[in-house]
């Protein structure tokens, strides 16, 4: 999927400052590529600052939405920086459709706090699932669509440049589970089949919930979506009340960190990340499907397909050495180790992906990668317009339906 984070605050993220240029590479560049980097970020910005005024759209929708999104918005600034309204809507080349509205006041105790609310109706047209667990079968690969409609109210607080310390509350309205619909369909059996018995399934209609979340955030990263250097640690809580019968009720514990370090002179970056996901439920309950953590795809196990496995419980942990080839051209060599497991104890690191890969970025930003990968279902190619560690949660709001690794 095409998209960027261009179109995000990112209050929830601390700001750094202005970083140093980006090293020369190995190689030199051909003009050509500089002068289209160049144009690319006058044209597009490079995600650091908004504007008022209407821009495209190009965020917002989740892995498996297909190459190309697209959309329009709008953004209106307050009271200087004090306030901002920001609406916009996208559709995908797959039909995943989404729209959101949000207002936030900015600028609150000398700009350490923000404060807002957002609501986002979507409909994603082709999910893929494949079972339980980590023994689940790719031959069982099926799909469903679900519609929701997310409404939330947030506050950050920054006590210092660094440290965001977050919460929010809000309230999902029935999701729909519907079978998969849209266009450049991939003719897979509908979940509703291949997992008749799954307990969702069995409810005429899914439940409300309520939902809030609590976390906390350490940025030191010189640049946000091309770090150099610097490091991302977070580690949230975050409920989901069945309002209707309490059986989709669970709690879910994250802990993760990414960390960048800079060898001969910011030539060369080890780049390291990991990520705990735990679910918690009361005797009896449990955690719905589209709501469970999932694993494998752009940004976890790259030689994996998206969301391929799904358990109670995640783990994940990436190495990549960047090497800067040009100025705005890395290679990257990588590898990746993860699981799912029903039971925390039982987790480990026994699906692994290793490859290569390039990134286009500019000074700020990465906006084009390719990545090889190769696991024991055999190569996989992803071509995606983030920095696989970028943590694009941290800049959602709402709460993710389905969870997307």
């Amino acid at each position: 999927m095409i998209g960027s984070a261009a179109t995000t605050l990112a209050q929830d993220v601390p700001q750094p400052p202005d970083p140093p240029p980006a090293p020369d590479g190995f190689l030199p560049e051909p003009h050509f590529i500089t002068r289209a980097i160049d144009f690319a970020t006058r044209t597009m910005g490079d995600g650091s600052g908004e504007k008022s005024g209407f821009y495209a759209e190009m965020g917002h929708m989740i892995t498996g939405a297909g190459w190309i999104s697209a959309g329009a918005g709008y953004r209106q600034w307050i009271g200087g920086d004090r306030l901002v309204l920001d609406a916009s809507a996208a559709m995908s080349w797959r039909s995943y459709k989404m729209a959101r509205a949000r207002f936030e006041f900015t600028n609150l105790a000398r700009s350490r706090v923000a404060l807002g609310a957002e609501g986002r109706w979507q409909d994603f047209t082709q999910n893929s699932h494949f079972g339980d667990g980590a023994a689940s079968l790719e031959a069982d690969r099926s799909e469903y669509r679900v519609k929701s409609l997310n409404v939330i109210g947030y506050t950050n607080v920054r006590p210092m440049k660094w440290l965001t310390i977050g919460g929010r509350a809000g309230w999902l309205q029935r999701p729909e589970l519907l079978v998969p619909a849209g266009t450049f369909q991939r003719n897979y059996p509908a979940m509703q089949e291949t997992f008749a018995d799954d307990p969702a399934f069995a409810l005429a209609k899914q439940p409300n919930y309520a939902h809030g979340e609590a976390s906390i955030t350490a940025d030191t990263r010189d640049r946000r979506s091309h770090p150099l250097e610097g490091g991302l640690y977070r580690g949230s809580w975050t409920r989901f009340s069945d309002r209707d019968n309490g059986r989709f009720s669970f709690q879910r514990f994250e802990a993760e960190g990414a960390h960048f370090v800079p060898v001969a002179g910011s030539a060369i970056t080890l780049a390291l990340r990991g990520w705990l996901v735990a679910s918690d439920t009361a005797e009896g309950a449990l955690v719905p499907f589209y709501l469970m953590p999932s694993l494998g795809g752009n940004n976890t196990l790259r030689a994996y397909a998206n969301y391929r496995f799904h358990d109670r419980h995640l783990a994940v942990v990436n190495v990549e050495s960047r090497f800067a080839l040009l100025r705005h051209l890395d290679a990257v060599l990588f590898a990746d180790a993860g699981n799912v497991a029903a039971r925390m104890a039982d987790l480990n690191l026994d699906k692994t992906s290793f490859g290569f890969g390039l990134r286009m970025h500019s000074t700020q930003a990465t906006f084009a990668r390719l990545d090889v990968a190769h696991g024991a279902e055999g190569w996989r190619v992803v071509f995606n317009t983030s920095d696989p560690l970028h943590l694009s949660r941290l800049s959602r709001r709402t709460a993710p339906i389905p969870f997307v690794p």
